[in-house]
């Protein structure tokens, strides 16, 4: 059975006046329309598709890429409001619907939502949710510490920012752990640095290798030299506006950090700037 709402590989089947038809290994077979298909795709090759319902019903293939998979979450925008529920833009032609019992609050025209994709059962459609807390769980946690993880910005909270985790669990990144911009809907890569006994995760943007310093300056200055490949041409010599520009903190707290690297034998310092020494 071709499923929807995934990229998968499809066999092309047969050309036809409208487009090509394209089969899996049951048989079944859904069509790509003509404006999709290239003189490359001949019958008998394979095609990269996503498959969806369109407005009649019936199983559709495009080659386009939609913001979203089905049991994904993603930010996307209201694209209009009508008697039926919400729609929203998620990159495909015929736009995705949030019904009105999907919705956690009245959806509005342009603003954006983080939603999920699922399949309703009965009327076999797609169909995005705004009831995200719904389709999370942390009874059974598939993660453990150091895990590298999917990302997706949730929410701002006193303590830092929500984050949905491999759009299975919940998590927390605390405001200490964060060193770049991050918004809402932002897609990220992350790592667990706790998975507590009361089942909440604790995510930091950091490899847990960076871990150990002895505060958040420490490991932003090490962080850095991480991504500038082992160096970089800053000093204790350096402006106060040089270290500002880098690191976005003052001349006196890079230089109290970066001795404390100094004295853990993480940096050298040298006349032109300051280098990770190997571990």
């Amino acid at each position: 059975m071709i499923e929807q709402g995934k990229q998968i590989e499809l066999k092309i089947a047969k050309r036809a006046t409208f487009g090509l038809y394209l089969a899996d290994e049951s048989g079944e077979e859904v069509l790509l329309p003509k404006k999709y298909c290239t003189d490359e795709m001949k019958p008998g090759a394979s095609t990269k598709v996503f498959v969806y319902k369109d407005s009649e019903g019936k199983k559709v293939a495009t080659n386009l890429t939609p913001k979203i998979f089905i049991h994904e979450f993603a930010l996307l925008k209201v694209t209009a409001v009508t008697g039926v529920g919400a729609f929203l833009d998620w990159g495909l032609e015929k736009e995705l619907m949030v019904p009105f019992r999907e919705q956690k609050q009245k959806l509005v025209e342009d603003r954006w939502y983080i939603v999920y994709l699922d399949l309703d059962k009965k009327s076999d459609r797609l169909y995005a949710s705004n009831r995200v807390e719904r389709f999370l769980q942390n009874d059974q946690i598939s993660v453990k510490e150091g895990d590298e993880v999917a990302l997706v910005v949730l929410q701002k909270t006193d303590l830092g920012y929500s984050v949905i985790v491999n759009h299975a669990h919940k998590g927390l990144i605390f405001d200490n752990e964060i060193f770049q911009e991050v918004r809402v809907g932002d897609k990220l890569k992350g790592f667990v640095k706790k998975v507590r006994d009361d089942q909440k995760i604790d995510i930091s943007m950091q490899p847990i290798g960076f871990r150990n310093f002895n505060d958040s300056n420490s490991e932003l200055i090490y962080k850095t030299l991480v991504e500038n490949k082992g160096f970089l041409a800053i000093t204790d010599k350096s402006s106060p506006d040089e270290i500002y520009s880098q690191f976005g903190i003052s001349k006196k707290a890079f230089k109290k950090s970066l001795g404390a690297l100094y004295k853990q034998r993480k940096v050298e310092i040298q006349p032109d700037g300051i280098k990770l020494i190997s571990e």
